[in-house]
């Protein structure tokens, strides 16, 4: 009676153990399933970049609407833009500066007057020369001239004077 109680035993064990390693796997799978369609939805929310050669950046831009275009996580493309497809365009860019891995501007004050600074943007590239740079205290607006050219802001606090903010006035080379 004991022998076949053990059998019993064992046969269950043999069954039930495989289906719970199955269970397990399926639970992985479906985890790495779901991971893989996050950072795929993420990947389909770039819509390019924005390089600057002379300060080592070159960082991917999201849609505006994606939860990636934040400040605390990449640089930024803020809502107020006018992207440079559209004639009399001005987008504006922003970025930590300070310490950290998201501290992406964090030397945008040694740029230089006809500085390079490429962005592109579904799939076209646009070239823009750094024309000026100023700082001016943080109230939540940045004060800008529009130019007759298309233009690109590039801004972030400064790293010299606290409550103020460093700002970069570029304007389109080309685009191709």
């Amino acid at each position: 009676m004991i022998k076949n109680i053990l059998i019993i035993l064992a046969l269950n064990i043999l069954i039930l153990f495989p289906l719970t390693i199955l269970k397990i796997n399926n639970t992985n799978i479906n985890n790495s399933i779901n991971r893989f369609k996050i950072i795929n939805n993420h990947n389909n929310d770039k819509i390019g970049y924005i390089k600057i050669k002379s300060l080592n950046i070159n960082e991917p831009l999201y849609k505006i609407d994606s939860e990636e275009n934040n400040v605390d996580k990449h640089i930024t493309i803020l809502k107020e833009s006018i992207f440079p497809d559209k004639d009399n365009s001005i987008i504006f860019i922003a970025a930590h500066s300070g310490e950290g891995k998201i501290a992406y501007f964090n030397e945008l004050n040694k740029l230089k007057i006809d500085d390079e600074v490429i962005i592109k943007i579904n799939n076209k590239k646009y070239t823009y020369l750094v024309k000026e740079m100023w700082e001016e205290k943080k109230n939540g607006f940045i004060n800008v001239n529009k130019e007759p050219d298309n233009q690109l802001i590039l801004t972030t606090c400064s790293p010299i004077h606290n409550n103020y903010q460093l700002i970069v006035n570029c304007i389109e080379k080309e685009s191709n």
